[in-house]
């Protein structure tokens, strides 16, 4: 299954590339039922290990196949941080597709009672603010391996002070499960 949804996220980037659908959803879900359940991806492209694409979506709201190809394509061709992908760099894109879990609500008062409760590491974080809102995958902890930094470039993310964490905002958590 796990080289069925890296080859699914490849086909549709390949499709986006030469304007074709070649992909064959109704053969998908009949060998693969599991395709038709709602599940929330992100697609993570990579280019000499720099970051070259990153889309999702949080929460499930369609099915698997689909959210996985709308993502594949939407991390290669429609991140607003960068250009489109070019057939150049796809022969050398690394693709990460991450499945979520659903998203559950960090019950905090304080500052260091968040602390004691996000796993660092392991948990992705959801952030809002009034209408401001962000989120890091898990990953992001191997390039800001502390609370501190995490939260702060997280806040920043959103459009909120790196501080933010002051105002209490909302915070929720969920795992992924990494194909890469």
């Amino acid at each position: 299954m796990r080289n069925v949804i890296l080859d699914i996220a490849k086909n549709a980037i390949k499709d986006g590339l030469s304007h074709t659908s070649t992909l064959d959803k109704k053969a998908l879900l009949e060998r693969y039922p599991e395709f038709a359940t709602p599940k929330a991806t992100f697609v993570t492209l990579t280019l000499d290990r720099q970051l070259r694409g990153c889309i999702g979506s949080l929460i499930a709201h369609r099915p698997l196949l689909d959210d996985l190809i709308h993502n594949a394509k939407a991390a290669a061709f429609d991140d607003p941080r960068f250009y489109p992908l070019s057939p150049e760099e796809f022969s050398r894109v690394h693709i990460e597709v991450s499945l979520l879990s659903e998203p559950e609500p960090i019950v905090y008062e304080t500052r260091d009672d968040l602390k004691n409760k996000v796993i660092v590491g392991e948990d992705g974080i959801i952030l809002q603010k009034d209408s401001r809102k962000a989120t890091f995958l898990p990953q992001v902890w191997e390039q800001l391996p502390t609370f501190e930094l995490f939260f702060s470039y997280l806040c920043q993310k959103a459009g909120l002070e790196a501080g933010c964490l002051e105002s209490h905002p909302d915070i929720w958590r969920y795992r992924v499960e990494k194909v890469k």
